[in-house]
């Protein structure tokens, strides 16, 4: 094959991937608008008991803030209690922890897990952790979040409402200060929009387990972690792809603005490429097809768009050709990520959409490959 004939063959698979890249995400934008916002009921039954979990480590300058809030739920205290995981933390976690439950009108119990060394310490975290929970819903966050007030309450008024047997719930960063934080804020609006779209769509994908919720039982009868309790991430993803697999139909989005939680954005690099290297390594362990196709979709049309402009600054490709591509791939991601910013009440990051679209091939592509190297780190810890 010739040198043209190859950059032509490249050239129209590029175009075919793009154009299949636009269908994909208006998609994805009329799969989130589907998703209606909850009435919350005035009232929850008092037979509806929840267990939060929060695993922390090392989590001082930030666990107080997050039990204030769950001080000030508006579910009654009587309906919830809060199982605070402390994994072998050497600073003083703990003893925040202590102190403030001695006074809260929450039911918060602190419980140290013992130091062994794991390869998943969130997952034995959470399995430790219902194996003590009294609730028939858990709810899993994580020690740098923020809750609103109407937190549980619109996460059990989800559950009374739909009868699911997982919800996730939207995740977002407090306020941004910087460029960096803008971009994380972008980037993760388009995670959060498409594992909720996923779930419209009957085929979930993505959550996150800094907010969400499952019933106790199907916990257990999905066997917990069994079979991937091996590895470092996805307490979240697996645990959702089992129940869904066993209960089609039964994982929902939860859309209400009472259910956002919020974190701080990575403030240096090194603790966001730890982060992001954990989450890409999940995919190559998916038992699931729609997410593991998925994966390797987002990395295929993301390489194709790089290529493009490679061989747009050769010449290869024209410049109103590689116009029409830059229109197919940003266009339609405008309209997806600006529903759900406008949703998690980030209007200041509308303004950046363009200068995330310009880095996140780079990224998509940097992490997908990286994360194929097999240790990771988490809070300190060398995992494997």
């Amino acid at each position: 094959m010739s040198n043209f004939a190859f950059t032509s063959w490249v050239t129209q698979a590029i175009w075919i991937l793009l154009v299949s890249y636009a269908a994909f995400t208006l998609a994805l934008a009329f799969l989130w608008s589907r998703i209606r916002k909850l009435a919350i009921p005035a009232h929850i039954p008092d037979d509806l008991f929840i267990t939060v979990i929060i695993p922390v480590r090392n989590e001082a300058e930030n666990i107080v803030f997050l039990l204030e809030d769950l001080d000030r739920q508006t579910l009654p205290a009587a309906q919830f209690e809060v199982l605070v995981m402390d994994d072998g933390s050497t600073d003083n976690t703990a003893a925040i922890v202590r102190t403030f439950a001695a006074h809260s009108k929450a039911r918060i119990k602190l419980i140290p897990l013992p130091d062994v060394r794991t390869s998943a310490p969130k997952k034995r975290a959470i399995e430790t952790a219902v194996a003590h929970a009294q609730g028939r819903l858990i709810v899993t966050t994580d020690g740098d979040c923020r809750a609103q007030a109407g937190w549980l309450r619109s996460i059990a008024a989800c559950y009374i409402r739909t009868g699911a047997k997982l919800i996730s719930s939207p995740v977002t960063f407090t306020d941004e200060t910087s460029l960096t934080d803008h971009l994380q804020t972008v980037e993760f609006a388009s995670l959060i929009g498409s594992g909720a779209a996923s779930m419209s769509a009957g085929y979930p994908s993505m959550c996150n387990g800094a907010n969400l919720a499952y019933e106790k039982d199907s916990f257990l009868e999905a066997g917990g972690y069994d079979g991937v309790r091996h590895i470092a991430s996805g307490d979240d993803e697996f645990l959702m792809h089992k129940i869904a697999a066993r209960h089609p139909g039964s994982v929902h989005f939860l859309r209400h603005r009472d259910a956002i939680i919020r974190t701080t954005p990575h403030r240096n690099w090194a603790s966001f490429y730890r982060q992001r290297k954990r989450w890409a390594s999940k995919w190559k362990h998916y038992q699931s097809k729609t997410p593991l196709v998925l994966a390797v979709y987002i990395f295929a049309s993301n390489f194709a768009f790089l290529l493009a402009g490679g061989f747009a600054l050769a010449g290869l490709i024209s410049g109103p050709a590689f116009l029409g591509m830059l229109v197919l791939k940003c266009a339609p991601e405008w309209v997806f990520l600006g529903s759900v910013l406008s949703f998690l009440q980030k209007p200041r990051s509308l303004a950046f959409i363009p200068v995330t679209q310009i880095f996140y091939p780079l990224y998509v592509c940097f992490f997908g490959l990286a994360a194929q190297q097999g240790q990771y780190e988490w809070k300190g810890r060398k995992l494997s």
